[in-house]
């Protein structure tokens, strides 16, 4: 009697209304197909249901993978998201063509490699919502800046002037406000109804933002985290929450470079045979794989230290030769520095100061001797060498 072939893995290529999985057994051999319909949701969950028990479902972690992995956990399906440019790469290594099927299969197969390379982090619904507070932040804020620019772009067209430093402060609003009446400026017909328009959505706009805000206060008064990071130099509430809700997790990285690879702020090089000691390495720059909104926050934190000064500040001008040149070089490595301070405030539930704690070990005495002897990193003297007599 032929012994039945048994599910061990489940290889699920997620599109918007449907989903094309490929179920596959301990060897990575097919077993058989299937498509699950995403419209009726409960109809989903009987589906799922029927699956082995501890089944290892594997999905590219691509647009759209959330609701449907938390509805395979809510069912005791073991869901595992893949690196979609690792997987990309392995099917061209292959000589696959993409389609649903081989999409599937190759997903399916995944959990019999040799190591886990081809995996990354599922973020959990928790980490998950505060993203889309965040983002859906970020999202208000580029529609309000968008509104303003047509409110000037009006004021353009038709020639309305004024002398306000910031039109949408406390007396530019007013200046606005009259604008809107009938018959109160030079503004009549389409040019007054568009204006009028663009004022409301504004409003409307702040409005949404100011309720953010409150909940982002709110958590505030909950969250020790958010208030040891707001104590670095250049974060605020907003940058706060912003990293706390990119990061997710911050015992998913070894140490802090890890961290700054994720943050896109590791430069790479692009270097092939002997370094020419002469000249800067080539093809130096920054990744463009990993998460872009943490690398905005650093980078936003670091302008925000800079103009603090300080040590900070004296980063920037080391490598800008005072900011006269490469600032956006001098941002970056400030940025970068920023996250180690993020790394160790996070990991070992520190608060930030200015001046680091002596090492385990090292005497004050110790270490103002060595900060009277050298500069940090260079190895050279503090003082100007002299001619001795």
């Amino acid at each position: 009697m032929k012994r039945k072939t048994k599910i061990s893995t489940a290889g699920v290529d997620v599109h918007y209304k449907f989903s094309k999985v490929a179920l596959c057994d301990e060897r990575g051999q097919l077993i058989r197909r299937e498509r699950l319909d995403h419209v009726d949701r409960e109809a989903l969950r009987r589906r799922l249901s029927q699956w082995p028990a501890k089944t290892t479902a594997v999905m590219e972690a691509s647009f759209g993978w959330g609701w449907l992995s938390d509805l395979m956990d809510a069912v005791g399906i073991d869901v595992r998201l893949s690196n979609c440019f690792k997987v990309e790469q392995m099917r061209k290594a292959r000589g696959w063509v993409k389609t649903n099927d081989k999409d599937a299969l190759l997903l399916g197969q995944l959990p019999q490699e040799m190591s886990d390379w081809w995996e990354v982090w599922r973020a959990p619904w928790e980490v998950r919502d505060r993203r889309e507070w965040m983002r859906y932040r970020g999202d208000l804020v580029r529609v309000q800046t968008q509104t303003k620019n047509r409110i000037h772009a009006i004021f353009h067209r038709h020639g309305v002037f004024h002398e306000f430093s910031d039109l949408f402060g406390g007396g530019g609003r007013l200046f606005l406000g009259e604008l809107c009446r009938e018959g109160g400026g030079l503004l009549t017909g389409g040019s007054l109804a568009a204006l009028r328009g663009q004022v409301r959505l504004l409003d409307h706009v702040r409005r949404q933002l100011a309720d953010v805000a409150r909940r982002l206060r709110k958590e505030l008064e909950q969250d020790p985290l958010i208030r040891r990071l707001m104590g670095i130099a250049g974060f605020g509430l907003i940058l706060s929450h912003v990293i706390v809700a990119e990061i997710g997790r911050i015992e998913r990285f070894r140490n802090h470079r890890a961290l700054a690879s994720y943050s896109l702020l590791a430069p790479r090089s692009d270097d092939t045979g002997e370094a020419d000691p002469r000249r800067a390495p080539l093809g130096r720059h920054l990744g463009q794989r990993g998460n872009r909104t943490l690398k905005w926050a650093m980078i936003e934190a670091a302008h925000g230290a800079v103009r603090r000064g300080g040590k900070w500040r004296a980063i920037f001008d080391r490598h800008t030769d005072g900011g006269k040149m490469n600032r956006n070089r001098g941002y970056i490595k400030v940025a970068r520095e920023l996250i180690k301070v993020v790394f160790v405030v996070w990991s070992k539930n520190v608060a930030y100061t200015d001046t680091p704690p002596s090492r385990p070990g090292q005497s004050k005495t110790t270490r103002k001797t060595r900060k009277e002897k050298s500069r940090s990193g260079t190895g050279q003297l503090q003082r100007p060498m002299v001619v001795a007599g």
